[in-house]
């Protein structure tokens, strides 16, 4: 009896920052803990376990896990076997991981990207022994294949084909808490998601900090453009989804790929940051302005219909209001279906935080209200011509706010709103388009 309720008591609570990779790491996590007879609960006091993983892109993402772990302090003292874990980015960063345990000392367990798939481990020190458990590899190891995983959805997966980055962009801290790139073999993939499609996924998004440098350090002659084939022939998956691209990397051979594989969908992510090469240059990105438009019009005229989203960096050293007005030019040019748009956050250890003209927050505030009010605008544009069209939808699950509703993508990545059975979540099902807004739209089934 009292091994049962010993049993049902081993539940685990995960909290994510950041993007789909560290997304896929917390599914990840949440395998290794299913493995060992953990549950997951969305409440924190009731976890025996409760794991945060960090993000270090961005300043606010790192203030949210301050504020987050002060606040378990309580609950720590009204149950000290409770242990408290801390992974991901922010941890990889030089001197992080001692800070996080000095200031928040009822923190158990602290560890990096590198080494994840030894949690199960570190959890079993930290239980068994009483003590705090730290351990971040400085640098990336070999890939780790077949660890197990908890997926958040049961109609779309994301499958990570490639770790870390070699670019250096001047602002983002990225290459040194993921390390530099490394590509999964092709059979590793392949299998996954084979797998994936054998357990009734529809939809599948490749992964990776720039998917289009996908090959490095491999020994088969093999490059991105010839993944996108090699999955598209995949029997019984429905669509291929991929991020993030690189622009001065995004080849002609991949954008026919793109063309030619019915399953990858006319959508590509290609973030420009700036539409002003003096920045450009400052950031290290490796194109021009206008490099970055030949390419977006190589898109549009080799992808019928192709939505493109992308991010856009406001306030960077240097930026003056001609750049800034040159990044406008970019978004009315471009005609974003979604753009993703942030205030540059100072990282330490990077070159952009070294750099003497750091511009005023109150201008950053000015003109990021003023590019969300063109990128909104364009956007909604881009809805608009969908208006009184018919679009196939695949159903990804219930509405938030009201469960006759069901929610679901086109492929070109609009999130589309209409009542519907919970029966046809994992279907594709035609809609016709008969309201739209800025971040999505509503419509009628077609049958």
């Amino acid at each position: 009896m009292f091994e049962r309720k010993m049993i049902l008591s081993k539940r685990y609570y995960i909290e994510t920052w950041g993007c789909q990779m560290n997304e896929e790491d917390s599914e990840k996590l949440s395998g290794m803990l299913a493995n060992i007879g953990y549950e997951k609960t969305l409440f924190k006091d009731q976890a025996n376990v409760i794991i945060f993983n960090t993000c270090a892109v961005r300043e606010n993402a790192e203030l949210k896990v301050y504020g987050n772990l002060g606040a378990l302090k309580k609950l720590k003292r009204d149950n000290p076997e409770l242990i408290i874990a801390v992974c991901g980015c922010m941890m990889q960063q030089k001197g992080m991981s001692e800070e996080i345990l000095k200031k928040y000392r009822h923190v158990d367990i602290v560890f990096g990207t590198h080494n994840a798939y030894k949690f199960p481990e570190y959890l079993e020190r930290a239980r068994t022994e009483g003590v705090q458990v730290k351990e971040i590899f400085e640098k990336e190891t070999d890939i780790v294949e077949g660890m197990p995983i908890t997926r958040e959805s049961t109609v779309t997966a994301y499958v990570t084909i490639m770790y870390g980055c070699n670019n250096f962009c001047t602002y983002c801290i990225v290459p040194y808490v993921r390390g530099r790139e490394r590509s999964r073999k092709p059979e590793d993939i392949l299998a996954e998601v084979r797998d994936l499609v054998s357990k009734g996924y529809r939809e599948i998004t490749l992964l990776g900090q720039n998917v289009n440098s996908y090959g490095v350090n491999l020994e088969q002659d093999i490059n991105f453009a010839g993944l996108l084939r090699l999955v598209n022939e995949v029997d019984g998956l429905e669509r291929i989804r991929f991020m993030t691209n690189h622009p001065k990397d995004l080849t002609d051979d991949v954008i026919e790929a793109v063309r030619d594989c019915s399953k990858v969908v006319e959508q590509v992510h290609l973030p420009v940051q700036s539409g002003s090469d003096t920045l450009l240059k400052s950031m290290n990105r490796g194109y021009s302005k206008e490099g970055y438009l030949e390419t977006v019009r190589k898109l549009k005229e080799r992808v019928p219909g192709v939505a493109i989203s992308t991010d856009i960096i406001v306030g960077f050293p240097g930026e003056t209001e001609e750049d800034f007005l040159g990044t406008l030019d970019v978004v009315e040019t471009v005609g974003y279906d979604t753009a993703y748009t942030f205030i540059y956050s100072r990282r330490k250890h990077t070159p952009a935080d070294r750099m003497t003209e750091q511009v005023p927050d109150k201008v950053k505030h000015e003109r990021f209200n003023r590019l969300v009010e063109a990128v909104n605008r364009k956007s909604l544009e881009r809805n608009s011509a969908c208006l009184g069209n018919i679009c196939e939808v695949l159903v990804e699950g219930q509405s938030k706010y009201d469960p006759e509703v069901l929610q679901g993508r086109t492929r070109t990545g609009k999130t589309v709103n209409f009542k519907g059975e919970e029966e046809l979540i994992g279907n594709l099902v035609k809609v016709r388009i008969s309201k739209v807004g800025t971040f999505s739209m509503n419509g009628d089934r077609v049958v």
